[in-house]
């Protein structure tokens, strides 16, 4: 069991009597297949309020995550950055300034309606080119081996219906000694911390999902996914096996947040 009674554990899948694979949905399980239907139907509903409700949930706080993110992934212009699950360009944009016009940026993301945001996200910025956006699985990416230089996934993650395919379809497209970075939620966080966060991720946050985007459950999911997410030691051994060197983690505000670091070998 988790903090408090939670579950906090790997996500894993099993065979019902019927022989079928079934997966974590947050505190469900649900048959696999039918998992990928649910992440995008969920993203598409709340697209047009995401960034607003990232900014309310953590006030403002995602911002200092995402740009320690960029700091430990240091982007040169001349590279080219694949941004999986980066539906509304916080990252993309956020590279795009490094680059200054010398780089390549392609943003992936399973839901069309987070896409549509992060593309006209970009036209409010004035961003016509070095941007490119794909609506794609995670875990079977549309792209080819060895064409990246970098990885980045910010909290995108453990939506994935298997980590071990979408942490092994990461090698595949990074070139050899190219970068890997995923920010996500830690499951557990520092003792007199734990109780504040359960209270206000389960509580707080459905409650402002549903006045904000009109959709509590589906922030009541994502509380509960992150839950279900691996703790940082067992999320970088599956990195490891994913055929990745060097990984390590750097815990971020007290352990509500980590950011996980490796290089393809």
């Amino acid at each position: 069991m988790g903090t408090l009674g939670y579950p906090s554990r790997m996500a894993e899948t099993n065979k019902d009597s019927g022989g079928d694979e079934q997966v974590d949905f947050g505190y469900r399980r649900v048959e696999a297949e039918e998992k990928p239907k649910l992440v995008r139907d969920l993203f598409d509903g709340v697209a047009k309020r995401y960034d607003l409700m990232n900014d309310l949930m953590s006030a403002g706080t995602h911002r200092l995550w995402k740009r320690e993110m960029i700091a430990w992934l240091a982007p040169k212009p001349g590279m080219c950055l694949l941004d999986v699950a980066g539906g509304t360009g916080d990252i993309a944009f956020r590279v795009n300034v490094r680059f200054q016009g010398g780089g390549r940026i392609i943003v992936c993301d399973f839901s069309e309606n987070m896409v549509a945001q992060g593309r006209m996200r970009g036209w409010d910025k004035g961003i016509v080119s070095g941007i490119d956006w794909l609506v794609g699985d995670g875990q079977s990416l549309p792209l080819a081996s060895s064409s990246v230089d970098a990885y980045t996934n910010a909290f995108g993650i453990r939506n994935f219906t298997s980590l071990e395919t979408a942490l092994l379809e990461a090698a595949r497209v990074l070139k050899p000694g190219g970068r890997f970075l995923c920010l996500e939620f830690n499951p557990e966080q520092m003792p007199g911390l734990d109780r504040l966060y359960e209270f206000y991720s389960f509580s707080v946050i459905p409650a402002l999902g549903g006045i904000v985007a009109g959709d509590r459950d589906s922030y009541r999911y994502l509380a509960e996914s992150i839950r279900r997410f691996p703790a940082p030691p067992q999320f970088a051994k599956l990195v490891r096996e994913a055929g990745f060197g060097g990984v390590t983690w750097r815990s971020l505000s007290g352990g509500i947040a980590v950011l996980y670091s490796g290089w393809r070998t």
